[in-house]
């Protein structure tokens, strides 16, 4: 698909690069933090008309995209919603429950590419605006070597305040993408960087081989003004139906996709035979 072939141990005096993906609609084909609104009202973290609300507002999103206004609205709404939720439980949900959610809308086209970066020997770094809570489990899964997401403030309570410590959005992108590259000594002329959005231009400005991924109307203008490479991300996947095609069975992402998967399916068992016995199914 893409011209990605480098392989930094043949080079050895080339300095380091990195693939930087944005998340939503760029790696998974919906927004994660809002994916996993079902398990949230069955956990009991939200009520029925929170589960419709965020319905709406997913539905908005992949209709048509999220512009600045549209983004600071879902900023505002999220903070708000999460504020008292134990962290902990946050982390168990998205754990019992990353599977049969997220697994299913990855995009085949960029578990390839994360694929071929790592074969070319590039890291692979998941920048997105979700919570730290959900995007570091799909970075494992994923297999990434790093993860830059929005952080909340927790409370000496171990709950959410509703508070951000850290948002990961626009120029924050970019910013951190160059803070990385000068502790991990990437060269950005030789990095790439994924989006679907126009609020990541300046993230996809900052590196060498910007693509548009399933761009907005804003973000399609920028990117042909730009004559930046436009990619249709069209086809999800499931993991477990592309592990007996990798070449390498031993690396990072089969490795992280095995672990959490036993973890999941642990960890679901136990929650599912306690509260919802009924219904008991293997994750």
């Amino acid at each position: 698909m893409l011209e990605l072939v480098e392989n930094p141990s043949l080079t050895p005096s080339m300095p380091r690069a990195a693939a930087f993906f944005d998340l939503d609609k760029t790696v998974i084909a919906k927004s994660s933090t809002l994916t996993f609104s079902k398990s949230f009202y069955q956990g009991g973290l939200i009520n029925r008309r929170a589960v419709l609300r965020t319905a709406y507002t997913q539905f908005v999103f992949l209709a048509g995209g999220a512009d600045h206004d549209q983004m600071e609205r879902m900023r505002e709404y999220l903070s708000a919603l999460c504020r008292g939720w134990n962290v902990q439980q946050v982390k168990e949900l998205v754990a019992e429950t990353l599977h049969d959610l997220i697994d299913p809308i990855i995009y085949d086209e960029a578990a390839s590419l994360i694929e071929e970066h790592h074969t070319a020997g590039r890291d692979v770094v998941i920048v997105s605006t979700s919570g730290a809570e959900v995007v570091e489990p799909i970075g494992e899964l994923l297999g990434a070597d790093r993860v830059v997401a929005t952080r909340m403030v927790v409370g000496d309570d171990g709950c959410f305040t509703g508070e951000i410590e850290y948002y990961a959005y626009g120029p924050t992108k970019a910013e951190a993408v160059e803070e990385l590259a000068r502790t991990e000594g990437y060269d950005l002329s030789r990095c790439y960087a994924y989006s679907d959005s126009a609020t990541d231009v300046p993230m996809l400005s900052a590196v060498g081989h910007p693509y548009a991924v399933n761009p907005d109307r804003a973000l399609r203008r920028e990117a042909i003004a730009r004559e930046w490479p436009i990619l249709d991300f069209h086809k999800p996947v499931r993991l477990k139906q592309r592990l007996p095609h990798l070449s390498a069975p031993s690396r990072p992402a089969l490795a992280a996709a095995v672990a959490i998967g036993a973890a999941a399916a642990t960890a679901g068992l136990v929650w599912y035979a306690s509260q919802r016995r009924a219904r008991m199914r293997p994750i």
